[in-house]
């Protein structure tokens, strides 16, 4: 904090405020912080039903204590909590649990199918702190607490799913066209709800604007633990408000232009395809696959991507990080060993990422001040700066930010010199405290562009918690640990120096739920073709994800060299780990006749289009 507090008396609360920070939207809009992909849905849900994002419930109000602390309020919220309160209810649903053994019952039934505990926590004693997407009336529990704490991931997949190409903001009826993903229509015109909106009735009058709108046909089949979260849902009587202030979802995409293309198109085929095919609770494990395998495939493009626009301050669309994959899961401790190093390598590259965001804040706040330069921009485009930076694919304004950096614009020269003043300022005010970042502000013969002097300085300033919560962002990209997941991570003891450390070792693995997405949705024919086809071979799947999402089985990554015999026992893993799953089969003994097939087949129908 006395750390902020000196650069803040340099630059300025305003400039402060604006930097201090470790993400830039225009570039990935997602917050560089840990979140729970298990959580996304719910919070999806809601925002395609209503149209806004999610606000304040009545979850701690309806199960929490009323006195105490807000933290001790939060605390108080949990399974044996609900369970108590929803066996005490008037209607006879769970009249039958009032002992203490069948609450005891209710609670592990609310914990096994509708809620999670905090850090994933075991006891019926313990804070609950997400909400599984049981049934879309999981969207009325306002866990977690702040939809904030979700950094915005469900926004792009909104945005994703909607594919409106030219608003600022996601719209109902935006662009004209007509759509599986309605935003703000009945939820059950849209496929990615419609699987988990069985019994759901609603009224058609007011729909936007209704929160206690959604009914619940009883008639209906419906499962346990729907009937689960339908009467958690119930008991707090309507969904939550919209986020004050904040409401709107922004229509951002990421810098990586094709990797996000291919988020939101696998996410389109996948839940057009197997969404009524598949049992409910399998589709929600390969949905937070789906998640994990996107959002690792497309952070790793936007660090390669960002790399390349800080060599040429142009946008590049670049392809995902190439990444070596553990077939074994761990069985091998050389396979382990090479997956590890290969992540290592990946980290270190993407290392220099809270460096390069610095500086594209820095230039962002004096490019949006200068009124020279919007005046030249506005003569030259027609557009003011605020109409280009809000753009879904903000391309033209990080391209401006690239030539005022490169020295190419016009105005490059004095926000140069002011940059510079800056840095020669704050140095001045941080040598008695900070001496090494003060020489690193100054130092000009190492680095002669004062934007990376000072993004350099401030970055440093910051402390350790960007690079943490970097690391924290990767790992719950991956699902780490997670059986969904994508990653594993490991504790172990290095030597450096001489000194024995703990290091945290991290590695791509393919779980069983990533393999059955990953086959499914690959197998799928290409287009609007429906079903499946007819040949799709083991060398053509494993060239299609190294192609897709940068993850190698039988290929070295850049930089490393890994034998020929290393290679085909990763293949060999991956092939006997298919044929266990059923998803694998040979007409003979030839690599070219390893032939894959869904155990699922997709769906033929197609839903009733709605405009969006």
């Amino acid at each position: 904090m006395s750390a902020r507090k000196t650069v803040s008396e340099v630059l300025g609360p305003k400039m402060t405020a604006h930097l201090w920070r470790n993400d830039y939207r225009p570039v990935l809009p997602i917050a560089i912080q840990q979140f729970d992909i298990s959580a996304v849905l719910p919070a999806v849900f809601y925002m395609f039903r209503f149209g806004w994002r999610r606000g304040q419930g009545k979850m701690q109000q309806s199960f929490g204590q009323g006195t105490g602390t807000p933290a001790q309020r939060r605390r108080s919220v949990t399974a044996q909590a609900i369970a108590r309160k929803l066996s005490c209810d008037s209607d006879d649903r769970f009249a039958g649990f009032v002992g203490d053994a069948e609450q005891a019952v209710l609670g592990d039934l609310l914990l096994c199918y509708c809620l999670h505990n905090a850090g994933y926590r075991r006891g019926r004693d313990k804070q609950v702190q997400r909400v599984v997407p049981a049934h879309f009336m999981a969207s009325w529990v306002d866990l977690p607490e702040s939809v904030a704490h979700l950094r915005h991931v469900p926004e792009m997949i909104v945005a994703e799913l909607a594919n409106q190409r030219k608003t600022s903001y996601v719209e109902a009826h935006g662009d004209g066209r007509r759509t599986r993903f309605p935003f703000g229509a009945p939820i059950r015109a849209n496929v990615l709800a419609r699987p988990f909106a069985n019994g759901v009735v609603q009224r058609v009058g007011q729909l936007a604007d209704d929160l206690a709108g959604d009914g619940i046909d009883e008639t209906a089949d419906i499962g346990l633990d729907q009937l689960l979260m339908i009467a958690l849902a119930q008991r707090l009587g309507q969904a939550p408000r919209k986020l004050q202030g904040n409401d709107r979802i922004p229509n951002r995409r990421p810098l990586a232009r094709t990797q996000s293309r291919f988020f939101g198109e696998d996410m389109r085929r996948y839940v057009q395809a197997y969404g009524d095919q598949l049992p409910r609770q399998a589709l929600v494990e390969t949905l937070e696959s789906c998640f994990a395998v996107g959002l690792t495939a497309l952070v790793g493009s936007v660090v390669e991507s960002v790399r390349e626009w800080t060599d040429a301050g142009k946008v590049h669309d670049s392809r995902p990080a190439e990444i070596f994959v553990d077939c074994s899961s761990g069985a091998d401790r050389k396979l382990r060993a090479c997956a590890e190093q290969s992540m290592e390598d990946y980290l270190l590259r993407a290392s220099q990422l809270p460096i390069q965001f610095m500086a594209l804040r820095l230039l962002d706040y004096k490019a949006r001040y200068d009124r020279q330069l919007k005046r030249i921009v506005k003569s030259r485009k027609r557009l003011t700066l605020d109409q280009m930076r809000m753009r879904p694919r903000p391309d033209e304004w990080l391209t401006l930010l690239g030539d005022l950096l490169h020295g190419r614009h016009q105005r490059s020269e004095m926000i140069l010199a002011q940059l510079d003043e800056t840095a020669e300022e704050l140095a001045e005010a941080i040598e008695g405290d900070h001496p090494a970042t003060a020489d690193v502000l100054r130092g000009e013969d190492v680095e002669r562009n004062p934007v990376w002097r000072l993004a350099e300085g401030l970055t440093v300033l910051q402390g350790t918690k960007a690079r943490t919560d970097l690391h924290t962002l990767i790992d719950s990209a991956l699902f780490v640990d997670r059986p969904n997941g994508l990653g594993k991570k490991r504790r172990t003891q290095r030597t450096f120096q001489g000194r024995r450390r703990s290091v945290v070792l991290r590695s791509i693995v393919f779980t069983d739920s990533v393999l059955e997405y990953l086959i499914h949705l690959h197998l799928l024919k290409s287009g609007t073709a429906s079903g499946v086809k007819r040949w799709f071979s083991f060398d053509d799947f494993i060239g299609r994800i190294a192609e897709r999402y940068g993850f190698l089985v039988d290929t070295s990554p850049v930089g490393m060299t890994l034998s020929n015999e290393l290679l085909q026992r990763n293949r060999w893993f991956l092939d006997r780990r298919l044929r266990d799953l059923g998803l694998l089969i040979s007409v003979n003994d030839a690599e070219a006749m390893k032939r894959l097939t869904p155990r699922f087949r997709p769906s033929t129908s197609c839903y009733e289009l709605s405009g969006a």
